[in-house]
């Protein structure tokens, strides 16, 4: 790697200002002062800016527990971002793997690896996405069957011009669902539970593809993904 790139990665310098450092003689490589940006070096090597030894930060993949309240947004508007509630070093160069609703909570995926979050995103993937929904009022087994029969047809939402792909419907209570979903459009589960006629109340993600969210997670809590949930997309 390019040392002026570590320097970017392990510290909060941008790139510009990891040059500036490095015009400045205030880098080192093994204990020799360096002005060499494009010199490679490796993670086992000693490089030191202003003689504090420097560590690379490299990619980050994790898991939160969504509340409701949060925007799925680095430039939130009306709410608090979901970034505010995570205390890692370079928290800027994170981002949201796709969204969440300020009213939904559940799992959610961060990272800065924008290839993965890609393979996690893609439409061309069809990624399930699956929901838990508290609705207004309960719906009888007839009703359940009539919906699942809707969902897995394609539901047209008002002011869409193509009906949703086919997607999974599931009664789990009285008054629960679980919703399976491979599309990601605006308000896309309460307006497809609207379409069949009834309002959501809550609503939950519960997991993404094969990825489940921790239980042992509490609404604002994360932590990193393990190697094996990385590569699972």
């Amino acid at each position: 790697m390019r040392l002026d790139r570590f320097l970017s990665e392990a510290t909060e310098l941008t790139r510009s200002q990891a040059k500036r450092a490095l015009r400045q003689f205030e880098v080192s490589v093994d204990g020799e002062v360096t002005r060499d940006g494009a010199r490679q070096v490796t993670d086992e090597q000693e490089v030191r800016w202003n003689e504090e030894r420097l560590e690379r930060i490299g990619i980050r993949y994790l898991m939160m527990h969504k509340p409701v309240g949060v925007e799925c947004s680095m430039r939130p508007t009306h709410y608090p971002s979901v970034l505010s509630l995570i205390d890692i070093p370079q928290l800027e160069r994170l981002h949201p793997v796709g969204r969440l609703d300020v009213d939904t909570s559940g799992l959610l995926l961060i990272s800065d690896d924008g290839k993965w979050t890609h393979r996690v995103t893609s439409p061309n993937h069809a990624c399930e996405k699956r929901y838990r929904a508290t609705l207004s009022e309960p719906l009888s087994a007839a009703d359940a069957a009539r919906v699942a029969r809707q969902f897995a047809e394609g539901v047209m939402l008002n002011g869409d011009e193509k009906p949703t792909k086919p997607a999974t419907f599931e009664a789990v209570g009285e008054s629960e669902v679980m919703v399976g979903v491979t599309e990601g459009r605006y308000h896309q589960i309460r307006r497809m539970l609207t379409a069949v006629g009834y309002t959501v109340v809550t609503l939950h993600r519960e997991s993404i593809g094969p990825l489940v969210l921790d239980p042992d997670l509490a609404p604002g809590e994360c932590r990193h993904l393990r190697p094996e949930e990385i590569a699972s997309f």
